[in-house]
């Protein structure tokens, strides 16, 4: 009986581990978007979006708005296509944290008091998807393994002493 248990948790472990690359292209694909959306938004709308940020006493707001949305913009495009993931998904996930120290402090002060105010807040799902293509990479069907299996290709073969 012990034995069955085993192979049937071997086999399932199996198929839900099957799922991770599916899975992490949903998320780099759907947050991508949700980035590239977000940043080309601002970049159409640099007046308002400096105003805001300027409202929210970030130092030199025009030439921030600049940044985090190029960096929004190009970041979300890079995670759609798979291309230096866990590079782009740490400076997504700084962005994010930034959003929550100045836009909305009160949520991340109540990170474990009242966490569903810390959940509830807009930059949460950003961060979020941004710490798991940060942790977990960006699966199979991204260009970064192809350019990972391209290097290891051109590396030289190692000669024996």
């Amino acid at each position: 009986m012990r034995e069955r248990i085993l192979s049937a948790y071997a086999q399932f472990r199996r198929a839900a581990s099957s799922l991770r690359s599916p899975f992490l292209l949903l998320v780099r694909l759907y947050w991508g978007w949700q980035f590239a959306q977000s940043g080309w938004g601002r970049l159409h709308h640099i007046p308002q979006a400096t105003e805001f940020f300027a409202s929210l006493h970030i130092p030199f707001p025009g030439a921030n708005v600049v940044f985090v949305s190029s960096l929004e913009f190009i970041g979300g495009l890079l995670l759609i296509v798979g291309l230096a993931s866990r590079f782009i998904s740490l400076l997504l996930a700084f962005d994010m944290i930034v959003a929550y120290i100045t836009a909305d402090p009160e949520a991340l002060h109540f990170v474990f008091s009242d966490p569903g105010k810390f959940y509830n807040a807009d930059p949460y799902t950003f961060l979020f998807a941004s710490l798991l293509i940060l942790i977990f990479g960006p699966g199979c069907f991204a260009l970064d393994r192809l350019v990972r299996r391209r290097l290891k290709d051109l590396e030289p073969a190692s000669t024996a002493a």
